[in-house]
């Protein structure tokens, strides 16, 4: 059978409108850093060429012979370098407020991390499929079984939230973990606890953080009126915080979405490109998509996302081998919690993660990892009958 074409061509058209905001959202920043208005979009062309061919490549492959050596070499070989990062030279490795993510390479920076997450399902999906199963247990007997995953999962978050200083990858791994989890077999009271144990997990990597303390006291004084409006006054004074660093990255999302409108100013002639958002290719490419071509244009976008993981859902749903069902579904969560998370830090919700949108911003190594990823469901769509 062949390969899923919806979720080819949603990825397809996805790599080519980040490739087209890449030029319209970078020429001003490519100016001024390096001169030449191109800089960023001949790499990002590049490397959305690049990613379409793995995808296509990979959908060709037999999931039979190649999926399991591909999803093992994406978890070790990552996973290793995640955890000599630290001790490599500056020379080597990208330092950025402290945390090394970067593996310098002549012509590229390789975040091992975005890879490593491809690998982690690909584990989970093979390891659950052995491990877990539908069958009555004891909470004990519960968390006996998944005892070793959570140990795996502590050190994936010292490598990532302690060492690397990122804290939404944590997130995006985690709720993939207890999802795949509770869709391989677990109870729903073993799902709650497990996720109140990672919600422990990410407030006190939070509050070990000075800089992340900072962040989310930020967001909330951007937050608290209106959400303070709803409680009793002598409440709302104790939750009410004062002299916190304004989020400008916010406040300039709000002004460029504003500035849109409906049908948006028209592609290259936005304005928050323009030194007043340094990420507003990466992290805030909503926005700046949002300014170009309005709220309608993203509101295509949006579609365009929820399409896909619907399909990667019913790839999930309808493929009888537990691992590759189990792989796809983890997928799926991969891209809509990261989706999630970036949007809501964007429009306020959340604090700001610094998660790149899959297939759309600006970056190599998310941009390949998450081809590499769907490249690998569509290998598995072949073995599903619709």
């Amino acid at each position: 059978m062949a390969a899923d074409k919806t979720v080819f061509i949603i990825s397809v058209v996805l790599i080519t409108i980040g490739i087209i905001f890449s030029l319209s959202l970078t020429s001003y920043a490519s100016i001024q850093i390096y001169h030449d208005q191109l800089h960023f979009f001949i790499r990002q062309l590049i490397i959305g060429v690049l990613s379409i061919f793995l995808i296509w490549a990979i959908s060709q492959l037999d999931p039979d012979r190649y999926f399991l050596p591909l999803g093992f070499f994406l978890f070790f070989v990552f996973l290793f370098l995640m955890t000599i990062m630290p001790f490599l030279p500056a020379s080597i490795v990208t330092e950025i407020g402290g945390a090394k993510r970067w593996i310098s390479l002549k012509v590229f920076s390789l975040a091992p991390v975005e890879f490593f997450k491809v690998g982690f399902i690909v584990f989970l999906a093979w390891s659950f499929s052995r491990k877990i199963d539908h069958s009555h247990k004891s909470l004990s007997e519960e968390f006996k079984v998944f005892f070793p995953y959570i140990m795996v999962f502590g050190v994936v978050t010292y490598l990532i939230a302690i060492m690397q200083n990122d804290i939404g990858q944590v997130i995006v791994l985690g709720v993939t973990l207890m999802v795949m989890g509770s869709m391989a077999g677990t109870s729903t009271r073993f799902f709650m606890l497990a996720m109140v144990a990672v919600f422990i997990l990410v407030v006190s990597a939070i509050v070990g953080s000075e800089h992340r303390v900072t962040r989310v006291l930020s967001w909330w004084s951007n937050t608290q009126n209106f959400v303070l409006s709803f409680l009793p006054d002598s409440l709302a004074d104790k939750l009410r915080v004062s002299d916190t660093i304004e989020p400008y990255q916010v406040s300039n999302a709000y002004n460029a979405i504003q500035n849109g409108g409906l049908f948006g100013t028209g592609l290259g002639n936005g304005t928050i490109k323009l030194g007043f958002l340094s990420e507003v290719h990466t992290d805030f490419i909503l926005a700046g998509i949002a300014e170009e071509i309005g709220v309608l244009g993203l509101i295509g976008i949006i579609l365009l996302f929820f399409i896909l993981i619907f399909r990667l859902l019913k790839i999930a749903n309808r493929s009888d081998n537990r691992i590759y069902s189990l792989f796809s579904l983890g997928v799926a969560l991969m891209f809509a919690t990261t989706f999630f998370i970036n949007s809501f830090g964007v429009t306020g919700i959340t604090p700001v993660k610094g998660l790149a949108v899959p297939l759309l911003s600006y970056g190599g190594s998310s941009l390949l990892a998450h081809s590499i990823a769907i490249g690998m469901v569509l290998m598995i769509s072949k073995k599903v009958k619709y």
